[in-house]
């Protein structure tokens, strides 16, 4: 079996980390470089650098953020935001990054999942998706940072991002982000009966039993999370060791 990955993300504005709750009332976390080789340190498997912001000065800097990482960490890392064509992911892919996350720009360009997995591989192709449920079984995907909903239904979206090259779905449950209260693990199953791609799961962290039921309860590949790592909550070997007296299989 494959091992489980645990994944840090941090969100990156102005060159600062920041974390809020249900993507809105945003605090400071730190230089996210230092974050990135903390988490390192202790062992996480993967990083996700998003650009929340994406101005145009903010590429920029997230771009040179992204050289500083390469620079610091030898861990596979993936960077989003602002992603709207091959040539953004060409600047992030030569600045270090190992993989492409893309949200809005493929709702609205679906086309685009395919221009990068035939130019640069599935593998360097990640499709996050933020959803709302809207009622039992039922979620909405949502655009520009969980601003704007989309006539797109989570399954079918997933399934179709699949079809088209995607390498790896990242789904986000707007309701359960910063809540830690747990994840969607029923909506997680349920894309992972879709799916042949990895799944990650995101929204909801909030105690190490939440992990091991995304990965017995709601079948994910990885988990995501930033505020209890942020600030301390969780720390990462702890949380390795908690998993594997569960017989999940990490890499500690």
């Amino acid at each position: 079996m494959l091992s489980k990955r645990i994944i840090s993300c941090l969100d990156v504005k102005d060159g600062r980390t920041v974390k809020g709750t249900c993507f809105v009332n945003l605090r400071e976390a730190g230089d996210p470089v230092e974050l990135g080789k903390t988490y390192s340190e202790q062992g996480v498997d993967e990083l996700v650098f998003l650009d929340i912001t994406a101005s145009h000065e903010g590429r920029k800097t997230f771009t040179d953020m992204v050289s500083r990482v390469a620079e610091a960490l030898s861990i596979p890392f993936t960077v989003g935001g602002g992603v709207q064509g091959p040539d953004d992911v060409a600047r992030l892919l030569d600045a270090g990054a190992d993989k492409v996350s893309i949200n809005s720009s493929a709702l609205w360009k679906p086309e685009l999942i395919d221009a990068i997995a035939t130019r640069f591989g599935s593998q360097v192709c990640v499709v996050a998706i933020d959803a709302h449920q809207v009622s039992p079984g039922q979620w909405v995907c949502y655009a520009n940072g969980g601003r704007v909903p989309t006539e797109r239904e989570l399954f079918t979206w997933a399934y179709e991002a699949q079809e088209r090259g995607a390498g790896e779905i990242l789904f986000t449950s707007m309701d359960h982000d910063g809540s830690r209260s747990g994840f969607a693990n029923a909506a997680l199953a349920s894309l992972n009966e879709r799916l042949r791609i990895p799944l990650i799961a995101s929204g909801g962290a909030g105690c190490m039993q939440d992990f091991a039921d995304a990965f017995n309860l709601g079948k994910a590949d990885a988990a995501l999370a930033a505020g209890v790592f942020h600030f301390g909550d969780i720390a990462i070997p702890q949380l390795k060791s908690f998993l594997k007296q569960q017989n999940i299989p990490v890499r500690l």
